[in-house]
């Protein structure tokens, strides 16, 4: 099994002026990122506006980032949707494309129960023979999973391991220490060494897109025992992840790959474009930390 530990930019979808994927762009996103050192993709999370994408779509960018990837860093596809059968198919399609593992959202929406949970990702490991991460987004998903919840899970060697999006970092030690050889991600950004300090094995993250150096930077230094350094640099991410939850977290983030010459700006509706205030002062803002020169 590949090593999974390490820097996941959760990879974001460039449109083009018709609405549909600029593949060229997303290849282009996963070099740069790619030459800035990161240890592997998450493709098609929340980052990416998955729900707002058909399943042709996310097929689509799962197929061109495998391409351009090459087989040389890990890939996970995230496959979640609310139906089982949906779930399924895309789990087999990244099985047969060649993603090293695959991840979901709990299903959401109807009050589904623990055991219904389970029995979902359960069946997802059976349709995509590939290692799966678990997914736990509360602050999105709306479904709030305690540990114990978890334990048939977590204690299944068929589970990689959790994408902790969420700022319970006792339960991530918690999990941990259920079955100390699977994988953590820490999700939240601007809690990315809070994460590693209590045991994540790395992170998947929005904002890795266009200033993952910060990222392999921090994961170095926090490795290297050096915490003041690492706690500068997590001091500037978290400057921007400031302005960008002010802007508007998914327009500000595309408008910021948009800055950087890496694709457009535009989102899928019902997402709106930043104005030209809050263009500025976001450019400022990624000037001022580094991401983007004056």
């Amino acid at each position: 099994m590949k090593d999974f530990r390490g820097i996941y930019p959760a990879l974001m979808t460039p449109f083009d002026a018709a609405g549909e994927v600029d593949r060229a762009a997303l290849r282009n996103l996963v070099r740069v990122n790619m030459d800035k050192g990161v240890d592997g993709f998450y493709v098609c999370g929340s980052t990416a506006e998955v729900f707002l994408l058909t399943q042709a779509q996310r097929m689509q960018i799962l197929e061109t980032v495998l391409e351009e990837v090459n087989g040389a860093l890990p890939v996970v596809a995230h496959v979640g949707a609310i139906g089982q059968e949906q779930a399924e198919h895309l789990a087999r399609h990244a099985a047969r494309a060649g993603a090293d593992a695959v991840s979901s959202v709990p299903p959401f929406y109807y009050p589904f129960s623990a055991q219904e949970i389970r029995r979902y990702y359960s069946a997802l490991a059976d349709a995509a023979q590939k290692p799966v991460l678990i997914y736990n987004i509360p602050g999105y998903s709306g479904v709030k999973m305690s540990v114990e919840d978890l334990r048939p899970l977590l204690e299944d060697v068929r589970f990689l391991g959790v994408k902790h999006t969420s700022s319970d970092f006792f339960m991530l030690e918690r999990m941990k220490r259920v079955r100390p050889d699977m994988v953590v991600y820490n999700g939240l950004d601007e809690m990315f060494l809070a994460g590693l300090s209590m045991g994540a094995d790395g992170g998947i993250g929005s904002t890795y897109n266009f200033m993952a150096e910060k990222f392999v930077a921090m994961y170095r230094l926090f490795q290297e025992g050096r915490m003041a350094e690492a706690l500068q640099i997590q001091r500037q991410v978290n400057d921007v992840v400031q302005t960008l939850l002010s802007l508007g977290l998914m327009a500000a983030e595309k408008e910021a790959l948009h800055l950087l010459g890496l694709c457009g700006p535009a989102c899928k509706g019902p997402f709106s474009a930043l104005d030209d205030a809050q263009r500025a002062i976001l450019k400022r803002t990624l000037q001022d930390n580094g991401c983007l020169r004056a």
